[in-house]
């Protein structure tokens, strides 16, 4: 080592003659392992400082008067390097951040300055958007104001010419009525020929029946169809079985059936002959049939359709002769029949149901009325579940024998099942809705039931979310309990508890309240004698959708709840009958003046002055009963004909004040009369129905009971051509009220 560092640092121009004079002064002298620098020139030698004792042995562990080392060198030289290291590496650490700073700070104020830019652009372009609004929201002012102005005296004119030409018409009524008092007076009888609103008939309508039919029997098939669409009159003279008695025109049918295309009702009701089933096989378009209470429709007469009807989509056999074998020959013929209807057919058996779905069957029956039907049992309708299963309307009325089991069996396979109607049915119980809970339904309807309690209503609050129709009446076992627990269903539009006599305020109150109050269409509270003013005031604020609302024998219902249902514009028919409204609540009824149906019998605190405030605001009255009712005369009548003129169906039946005036009255306003019960009007005689028949030309029913001032002879001449009539000319029952005088009859003494 040091004859190394000599020959480096001294650079003897011949190194070997340098290392031999060198290894000789070793030799002499001796060697010494710590100078290292010994073959140096001490001129070129670096100064080296020692040490200090304490601090090399701190530092080191040296021993005395030692040098340091290479290794201590080495030690420092990597101590200054990682430091130095260290040093620059934090410097070139807190340059990067500091650019990394600078440039997030400049990203930031870019951004700043962009977001500033697009405000000062938008702030531009709402200023010059906002003077081009202002020009023209101005020219817009100016054009509706002028619009308005043109409308104004349009509307104006229309008005006054309205309001002239109703002035003019109750001139002319007025008029009439005074002539008609007068005369009425004097024993005459004034025609309404000169009012303008006198119904206007068609000349062919003024024929007799037999000429009509003498005529229609040279017209084609088609267009014979065409006349039975004329009017009802017409409809039913094309239905004489003599003019079907040409053989020619029922083998024409094919040829109505192809005019007619794909889809057509037609109506055998009084067609029962074999000719005819004959023919109507071969209508092989023929989708719906209708051959319900046709005389003479067995087996064989079926066998004659099934033949060439293969899409047949509705077919009703109700009240028939049917038995299996009409049944199998629909599983066979009928694959894609919808709808059935077996309604009073008692002569097939349950094994008529296992042929309806075997084989090809009825797989696709989504439809079905059993009703009446009592010889099925629970095997039949286990059978009709087998196969078919896509049943989805479910029609059983009249049918005491229907047991749970049965309906236990059909729920099993029927999944589909979304409308029941089981009226009276009195053997169900809460067990039916138990097996119904795996189908979602939609309508529930069931009537006269005993056992019905609720449990059910909790069944369907759980397992039915969407079900919109349920009809519970006449189920006493309903309690104020079920209707708290249907409130959270959010889609009930129509509910019946009529007869429900432990329904009162504490369940009406809780679900209008709830979620389906606001959607309600249809409420029926009929002979619901705990209902008070309590629950019609909620229903009137709560349900704003409600159009029919059924409040008949709810005794405790007053003016006050009445009143409230005045405010509700959405009320179109409403039932208060045997209610303890007077004629304040009346009056208040009609403020809506949307009220189209109104039935008011039996109320005892009703007078003509009531109907004359109702009246007056109710232009579109078409439905009143005012029946059974004593303290009504004329006026009511009056008040009737001379504001309602769209009157369809009038009953003023057990009001014995009524006279022949009354009659005059709605045979001079009411053209579009179609009903008319005046049964118990005592006082009512022949002229009444010469009014009638020369004002009422459309009246299709009149009722005319216990009229004993009305001959039989009057009926025949007046009454001919309607539809229905009703007459009697014994004297009053004792039910009604009064005698045959009009006197009122006291009410039997209860023994003590």
């Amino acid at each position: 080592q040091a004859l190394l560092c000599g020959v480096i640092v001294m650079r003897p121009e011949d190194p070997l003659i340098f290392l031999e004079e060198k290894i000789k002064e070793i030799m002499e002298k001796g060697l010494d392992p710590g100078l290292w620098y010994m073959c140096i020139d001490p001129s070129l030698r670096t100064n080296l400082k020692r040490i200090a004792e304490t601090y090399l042995s701190a530092l080191f562990g040296l021993e005395d008067e030692q040098l340091i080392t290479t290794e201590l060198c080495t030690k420092a030289f990597d101590f200054y390097s990682r430091n130095l290291k260290k040093f620059y590496f934090r410097g070139w650490i807190r340059y990067h951040l500091q650019r990394k700073n600078n440039r997030k700070q400049t990203e930031q104020k870019m951004a700043l300055a962009a977001v500033h830019y697009k405000f000062q652009k938008i702030r531009v372009i709402i200023e010059k958007w906002n003077s081009w609004a202002q020009i023209h929201k101005e020219k817009n002012t100016l054009a509706t104001r002028r619009l308005q102005q043109i409308f104004n005296k349009i509307t104006l004119n229309a008005v006054l010419k309205a309001w002239h030409a109703e002035a003019c018409s109750s001139l002319k009524t007025k008029a009439y009525f005074e002539s008609l008092i007068k005369k009425d007076q004097e024993g005459g009888f004034v025609s309404n020929e000169n009012l303008s609103y006198r119904s206007v008939k068609c000349k062919a309508s003024h024929l007799p029946e037999e000429a009509l039919l003498q005529i229609f029997r040279y017209v084609n098939l088609v267009d014979l169809a065409r006349c039975a669409q004329v009017s009802q009159t017409w409809m039913l003279l094309t239905q004489n079985s003599s003019i079907w008695s040409d053989v020619s025109k029922i083998i024409s049918c094919n040829v109505l059936f192809q005019y007619y295309g794909l889809n057509l009702y037609w109506d055998f009701l009084s067609f029962s002959y074999n000719m005819t089933y004959l023919f109507l096989g071969e209508c092989r378009n023929l989708q719906d049939l209708n051959l319900s209470e046709c005389q003479g429709l067995n087996d064989d007469s079926m066998r004659l359709i099934s033949e060439g009807c293969p899409s047949l989509l509705y077919l009703n056999l109700s009240y028939t002769d049917i038995t299996n074998g009409t049944l199998r020959l629909l599983s066979r013929s009928f694959p894609n029949l919808q709808y059935l209807s077996l309604a009073h057919c008692r002569k097939f058996t349950d094994k008529g149901l296992q042929y309806l779905g075997s084989g090809r069957g009825c797989h696709k029956l989504i439809y079905l009325d059993l009703s009446g039907c009592t010889q099925v049992s629970v095997d039949g309708f286990r059978n009709l579940a087998n196969g078919c299963s896509r049943i989805q309307n479910l029609l059983i009325n009249d049918m005491p024998t229907l047991t749970d089991r049965c309906i236990q069996a059909l729920a099993e396979k029927c999944e589909q099942i979304m409308s029941v109607v089981f009226l009276d049915s009195p053997h169900l119980s809460d067990t039916t809705f138990r097996a119904l809970a795996e189908c979602k339904l939609v309508k529930v309807s069931i009537e006269g039931n005993n056992r019905i309690t609720d449990l059910s209503f909790k069944l369907m609050s759980k397992c039915c979310p969407y079900i919109r129709h349920i009809h519970v009446a006449d189920c006493q076992k309903i309690t104020d309990a079920g209707l708290k627990m249907i409130a959270p269903l959010k889609y009930i539009l129509i509910l019946n508890l009529a007869d429900c006599l432990r329904i009162g305020d504490g369940g009406i109150k809780p679900f209008v309240e709830g979620s389906s109050g606001a959607t309600l269409r249809e409420l029926n509270l009929n002979n619901c004698v705990r209902v008070t003013d309590a629950s019609v005031i909620e229903i009137a604020q709560r349900c704003h959708n409600l159009t029919y609302l059924n409040l008949r024998y709810c005794e405790n219902v007053t003016d006050t709840g009445i009143e409230a249902l005045g405010n509700m514009s959405s009320l179109i028919s409403i039932d208060i009958s045997g209610t303890s409204i007077s004629d304040m609540g009346l009056g208040a009824l009609g403020c809506s003046g949307k009220i189209k149906e109104l039935s008011i019998s039996e109320c005892q605190n009703i007078s003509d002055t009531g109907i004359q405030k109702f009246c007056q605001d109710t232009k579109h009255l078409e439905y009143c009963h005012v029946s059974y009712c004593p303290q009504l005369t004329d006026e009511t009548v009056k008040a009737l004909a001379f504001h309602c003129h769209r009157l369809t169906s009038v009953s003023i039946a057990g009001c014995p004040k009524m006279t022949d005036l009354c009659m005059g009255y709605l045979a001079a306003a009411c053209r579009y009369l179609h009903f008319l019960d005046v049964s118990g009007c005592i006082r009512l005689t022949d002229k009444a129905l010469k009014y009638l028949w020369k004002g009422c030309k459309q009246l299709h029913v009149l009722k005319m009971l216990y009229c004993r001032n009305i001959t039989k002879q009057a009926v025949l001449k007046y009454t001919a051509k309607l539809e229905k009539r009703e007459h009697s000319d014994g004297d009053p029952p004792p039910w009604l009220g009064y005698d045959r005088n009009g006197n009122t009859l006291p009410f039997p003494k209860q023994e003590s």
